[in-house]
Formats: structure tokens, sequence, C-alpha cells
């Protein structure tokens, strides 16, 4: 059979071209093309972390801007409560009518500032959760590709908020 007999005279060559063909794939593919995506990754890697990483200083921005009102309230409760005692202290049986009134403008101040703390609050949270939404949409945008909207976002932020 003459393919048989043909074998033996291409079988080195074929080997030889094998390898140069073997050596340019390494080369090329392994020389060239893996480093550049080696970089993109790593480079994408660092970017998902810096994000990570904002991510969290905005949420313990957040705590600590709660922890801040929490200390306020607590204050505005003391000092309501200290100045009720001191003048329970100093009033008589005939101060009596001017504690009550005295009682009554400090529940109405200690509401006021409730109120006004509370509406600190809340729009410190709303602050937050703005923060919160633009920096989800922009982790969602690079680490996914995929686009969201504002209120996608502004709504999973309110949902794990309320969840956390």
């Amino acid at each position: 059979m003459p393919q048989l007999t043909q074998l033996a005279l291409v079988y080195q060559s074929q080997w030889f071209w094998l390898l140069i063909t073997l050596g340019v794939i390494f080369f090329v593919v392994g020389r060239g093309v893996v480093p550049k995506v080696e970089a993109t990754v790593d480079m994408r890697d660092a970017q998902i972390a810096a994000d990570l990483a904002a991510a969290e200083k905005a949420r313990e921005d957040a705590e600590a801007t709660e922890q801040r009102f929490k200390a306020e309230i607590a204050k505005v409760h003391a000092d309501a409560q200290t100045a009720a005692l001191a003048a329970r202290t100093k009033a008589g049986a005939e101060a009596a009518k001017r504690l009550a009134k005295a009682d009554a403008d400090l529940s109405g101040k200690t509401a006021e500032a409730n109120a006004k703390l509370n509406a600190a609050r809340d729009s410190a949270l709303a602050a937050v959760e703005g923060v919160a939404a633009d920096a989800a949409r922009d982790i969602v945008a690079k680490v996914s590709g995929a686009t969201v909207t504002q209120a996608e976002a502004t709504n999973a932020v309110k949902m794990a908020m309320a969840n956390g």
C-alpha cells in the first residue's frame, strides 16, 4: 500500500511541524495573551476591593452618625430629667402649678428636640441611602456590567436597611 510506505517518509517532517506549531501557539498565547488577561483580572479584583472598602466606609460613617444622634437624644432626655428634678426639689406646695407648667414646657421642648433629632436622623439616613444607592449602582455596573436604575438601587438599599 503506497499510503503506508509514504508514512515513513513524512513521519519526521510531521513531528517537526507539530513542534513548530505548538511552539508558536505557546509563545503567542502563553507569553502574549495570558498576561494581558491576568492583568485585566487583577485590575478588576483591585477595583472590586476598592468599591467594597468604600461601601464599608460609608456604612461605618452611617453607623457613627446614628450613634451620635442616639447620644444626643439620650443627652436631651437626661438634661430634661435633670431640669425637671431640680424644679421639683425647689418647688413647694404653691409651686405645683408652676411645676406642671414647667413639665409641660419641658415635654414640649423634649418633643420638639426629639422631632428635630428625628428629622436630622431621617435626613442623614436618607443621605446615607442615597450614597449607598449610588455606591450599589456603581458596584453593580463595575462588577457585572449591568445598569441599574436609581429607583431599583434605592429600593434595594431600603430593603437591605430594613432587614439590617
